[in-house]
């Protein structure tokens, strides 16, 4: 599954309230949240369906820490804002899906600035073997001086989910390391941490590793690997 992220002026490859239950399907959960297995695209390391209870969690706070080569990375995972998002999220930490992964793609647009980590391939093709719908943010600025008023601010600091189109939800995330402009088609689900941005810059300040497709989106040229994910709290 290729990852899409689009910013202003620039088309680049990168994706509230509990989602209501679709009609079951077979390799779909019984829950409102409703992961649905991919034929398709199978696990790139094999983890079962999340839990999906009656009641997706919706209230508090989760904390993860991803520990990398480059400095722990911790997260607020907000679970108001997507249940959903948070329980899959977490449900992967527990399973070991994150662990010794590598964070395959730094953008440095004008406009977009991410760390997008979260395929065990390493090649931004990967997921968990399932899908689920989008918890879009509601509550985003609009970016200045866009004349089509449809882009949001998505703020230094945020946690999102990459997607390859509406309701493809999988593994992969991004970390926001500089304000960036984006459509509000990409789930927000936390936050990263004081520590974790000072992390975060180190590897953004190591620019973008040489490649003949461009020179502002690519693997980081400080290669940086999640070696454990874990919750803390």
């Amino acid at each position: 599954m290729r990852i899409i992220l689009v910013a202003v002026a620039v088309t680049a490859v990168l994706g509230g309230g509990v989602a209501q239950a679709s009609p079951e399907a077979p390799g779909t959960t019984r829950g409102p949240c409703g992961y649905a297995v991919t034929p398709d695209e199978p696990a790139a390391r094999p983890v079962p369906l999340p839990p999906d209870p009656r009641h997706t969690p919706d209230r508090g706070h989760a904390e993860v820490v991803l520990q990398t080569n480059r400095g722990p990375v911790p997260l607020v995972l907000d679970r108001a804002q997507a249940p959903c998002t948070v329980q899959s999220f977490l449900h992967l930490v527990r399973r070991k899906f994150y662990d010794d992964t590598t964070c395959h793609r730094l953008t440095a647009y004008p406009t977009l600035k991410v760390l997008q980590c979260g395929d065990p391939t390493g090649t931004g093709e990967g997921g968990p073997g399932y899908r689920y719908r989008d918890e879009l943010p509601a509550d985003l600025a609009p970016a200045p001086n866009d004349p089509t008023g449809l882009r949001r601010v998505y703020p230094r600091g945020t946690l999102a989910m990459a997607n390859a189109g509406p309701d493809t939800n999988g593994s992969q995330f991004f970390l926001v390391t500089s304000d960036s402009v984006l459509r509000p088609n990409y789930t927000v689900f936390g936050r990263v941490t004081p520590e974790g941005l000072a992390t975060l810059d180190r590897v953004a300040a190591g620019g973008i590793a040489p490649n003949p497709d461009s020179e502002v989106d690519g693997r980081p040229a400080l290669t940086t690997d999640v070696l454990r994910a874990r919750r803390t709290g």
